[in-house]
């Protein structure tokens, strides 16, 4: 298959190796592109002066750790991409266009600079899913691509397993929902974390309070989480019950391994 040639998953490890220069600087708009090219749409033959030429790019680029997170990060793009581009043929029109969707350039483009700030390779895969995740929903505006990708660097990985217990509680509760009348559609918070702390030591017995809150303040700050209702409750270690945003939702799906279909 030509969308997604072994050649160019050679050149793409390659890059990955630690010799890149250390010299900082470059030719951003002309490595972006070539990136473009290298993701999928068109491999190695489609970046102008082949091999030799990108790899001079990118050690012109920056140093040697942002050259490997760069390259890391694209490559768990371009994964994702070919998992989606084999799995659901529907897509596939979609993905081959790539190339040429200014929305998509300009989200590689969030990439690399937010490749700048981190080496946490667990951060950097977050920005490869939000990105190709997007694509499955065809979604990719720029605005709400941001504020996800600016999520996705500042929560820690214990913070992302909180909010997907939050989002745990909201499907459990609409499942609920579903199944009662009208006049009973609002859940029972307080019920739901009550249960919920209680059998927070046993999930996570290494987690202090201070991480607890931390993690809750860091959500919040995010519009990922907001406060429902203040809590007297001996076993929160918060004083107020949250509740997860629609934002919150869609962040923590974008977040997911591409699913292949059965």
């Amino acid at each position: 298959m030509g969308q997604f040639d072994s050649e160019t998953d050679a050149i793409l490890t390659q890059l990955n190796y630690d010799e890149l220069s250390k010299v900082p600087g470059g030719e951003f708009v002309e490595v972006i592109g070539d990136l473009l090219m290298l993701i999928g749409t068109g491999g190695l033959w489609a970046v102008t002066g082949g091999v030799s030429s990108l790899i001079l790019k990118v050690r012109k680029l920056a140093g040697a750790s942002y050259a490997s997170n760069l390259i890391y990060t694209i490559t768990a793009v371009r994964n994702d991409l070919k998992t989606l581009y084999e799995s659901h043929e529907e897509l596939r029109g979609r993905i081959e266009s790539l190339r040429t969707d200014p929305k998509f350039a300009e989200a590689i483009s969030a990439i690399a600079l937010h490749a700048m700030h981190t080496s946490v390779k667990d951060r950097l895969k977050r920005l490869a899913r939000i990105v190709v995740n997007s694509v499955k929903e065809n979604d990719l505006e720029p605005e709400g691509l941001d504020d996800m990708m600016r999520a996705a660097m500042e929560l820690t990985d214990f913070d992302v397993l909180m909010l997907g217990d939050m989002y745990a509680l909201a499907m459990k509760s609409k499942c609920a929902k579903s199944s009662q009348s009208k006049d009973q559609v609002k859940p029972d918070i307080f019920g739901l974390w009550q249960d919920y702390w209680h059998t927070f030591p046993t999930k996570y017995p290494d987690k202090l309070r201070t991480s607890v809150v931390g993690g809750f303040g860091r959500l919040s700050a995010l519009g990922l989480i907001y406060g429902v209702e203040a809590t007297s409750m001996g076993v929160s270690p918060v004083s107020m019950n949250y509740w997860i945003t629609d934002e919150g939702i869609k962040f923590y799906e974008r977040l997911q391994e591409i699913a292949v279909p059965e």
